[in-house]
Order: structure tokens, then C-alpha cells, then sequence
């Protein structure tokens, strides 16, 4: 009998007042954690499949499904917002007794990434930021299409188009299999609920006081494609100028995935930071 399996369905557990899925990999004295980005139809999986079985070589690696996204559930009545974000973020982590990770946040996930480092300092080791939002920023085209995505395929290929520098990545195929997971039950219901119009108020809803952040004292990696149509590299530039121990690297001829589109310079990148003493 074949049995098709979903990889991006993985493990459950409790995180406040509902159940979150997550993957997790590897074992080691380290935690690594995985926030994704805000895509139609994204998924921790969707996100990380190519860098979590890398990363996991070296230490745990968990990446959980965030509130509202991928599979993890969607109680009736909830309110999407950063602070139930980072909430989620210490439910999980409380819940499978990891006192400190290695932070990992992409995009929408880099501000909650930023947050949750700015209220709890000491459960972080090491941050990186990827293409991040959490500072001021004038709303992109680019993200403002995202955020409004209505489904459709050529919707989609649009967006896949926006997403990366390179069009030989983009093909019919990955942007059908995008739309199907834009479509499945409950993922653009929530998805449409989250970033109504007018979506600068979203931006800023994400943002982090300059103060707070400028108060870190951890270790950060910041990552940004040059050619990044969805979340503008000055955003990089503003954290690299207000983190006091940061780096920042920039990725030519790279988009928005820099994690897929230079995936094995982005692992050695994020493996080699993680491993500094």
C-alpha cells in the first residue's frame, strides 16, 4: 500500500493554548532554533528542508510551525501579532526544556527573532538575521504583493518571481507546488487575516525600539541578498549600524532566499558563526 507522507507535518506539542508542529533534528550540547519567514502557504519545512539536515550535523535543530502558518493549529478567535509570536516562541521552548538556543529568524521571523531576544537576553546564545524585517522601512512592492496575495497559479508565479534574482530556480512546477500549499484548508484564511490593507501598518506593528536592540550584546549574523525585492537591504544596514556585536554578509545576485539560493555558502556561513568560541 503507498502511503504518501507530508514532510512538513512532524512533531505536536502544546504552546500555550495550542498545539504547535515542529521538526526536530540532530542532538548535541547545542539547540539551534528556526523561525520562518511570511510567505502564502509557507511552512518551517517549506523554508528550511535545505538547511536543517546541515545544521542538524552539528546540534539539535528545531523549527516549528509558526501561529497561523504551515500546520500548526489555528484556535478560533486568535489575534496575530508580535507579541503572541514571541510568546509562542517561549511556550515551545518551555515545553521541551531548552533553556538556550542559537537563533535563527528569516524575514517575518527576524523580527520575531529580534523580539524575543530583546525580552529574553539570556536564552539566547548567538542571533541570526535573515533579510530581516524589525526596524523602519518604507513597504516594498515586493511585500506588500506578498502580504496580498490572493490565490491563484499565475499569482504565484509572480510572487516566485519576486522572491529570487535567479529565473532558472522559478519554474511551473515549484510554483504550482506553492499555490497548493497556499490553498490548503485554513492556510489563506488565516494567511489573509493576518496583513489587511493598508500593510505599512504591519511593518511597523514588527518593528523593534532602536534602544532595545541597540541594548544586545549577543553575537549576530546578519544576511541580506543584494538584489532583495521584498525586504530592502537598508534594513540589514540599519541593525548592522545598532547591534554593537554584529557582522553583517551580503549575497550578490542573490533575493529573498538566500538560504535557497546560495544554500551551501549560507550553511557553511551559519555553521562556521555558530562554531566561533
Amino acid at each position: 500500500m503507498n502511503v504518501s507522507v507530508n514532510p512538513e507535518i512532524a512533531n505536536s506539542i502544546l504552546t500555550g493554548g495550542f498545539s504547535t508542529n515542529y521538526h526536530d533534528m540532530g542532538s548535541g550540547e547545542r539547540t539551534i532554533l528556526m523561525v520562518h519567514g511570511s510567505g502564502p502557504g509557507v511552512t518551517a519545512w517549506a523554508n528550511w528542508r535545505l538547511v536543517m539536515p546541515e545544521l542538524s550535523k552539528q546540534a539539535r535543530v528545531i523549527a516549528p510551525d509558526m501561529l497561523g502558518f504551515g500546520y500548526t493549529e489555528r484556535p478560533e478567535g486568535v489575534s496575530y501579532n508580535k507579541a503572541v509570536w514571541v510568546q509562542q516562541v517561549k511556550d515551545l521552548l518551555d515545553a521541551l526544556d531548552i533553556d538556550q538556543v542559537d537563533l535563527v529568524g528569516n524575514s517575518f521571523g527576524g523580527s520575531i527573532a529580534l523580539a524575543f531576544t530583546i525580552a529574553y537576553p539570556e536564552r539566547v546564545r548567538r542571533l541570526v538575521l535573515m533579510g530581516s524585517v524589525g526596524v523602519p522601512f518604507q513597504i516594498t512592492r515586493g511585500l506588500d504583493n506578498v502580504w496580498g496575495y490572493e490565490p491563484s497559479f499565475q499569482n504565484m508565479r509572480k510572487l516566485m518571481d519576486v522572491f529570487a534574482y535567479s529565473r532558472e530556480l522559478i519554474t511551473d512546477e515549484l510554483a504550482e507546488l506553492r499555490y497548493q500549499a497556499s490553498i490548503r484548508p485554513g492556510f489563506q484564511e488565516s494567511f489573509s487575516a493576518m496583513f489587511p490593507a493598508p500593510r505599512q501598518r504591519w511593518v511597523d506593528a514588527l518593528e523593534s525600539p532602536a534602544e532595545q536592540i541597540e541594548s544586545l550584546q549577543h553575537p549576530t549574523l546578519i544576511i541580506h541578498g543584494r538584489d532583495d525585492q521584498v525586504i530592502p537591504l537598508q534594513t540589514s544596514l540599519t541593525l548592522l549600524k545598532l547591534i554593537p556585536r554584529s557582522q553583517l554578509h551580503v549575497f550578490g545576485q542573490c533575493g529573498h532566499w538566500a538560504q535557497i539560493e546560495h544554500n551551501a555558502r549560507f550553511n557553511r556561513l551559519v555553521s562556521d558563526f555558530f562554531n566561533e568560541e
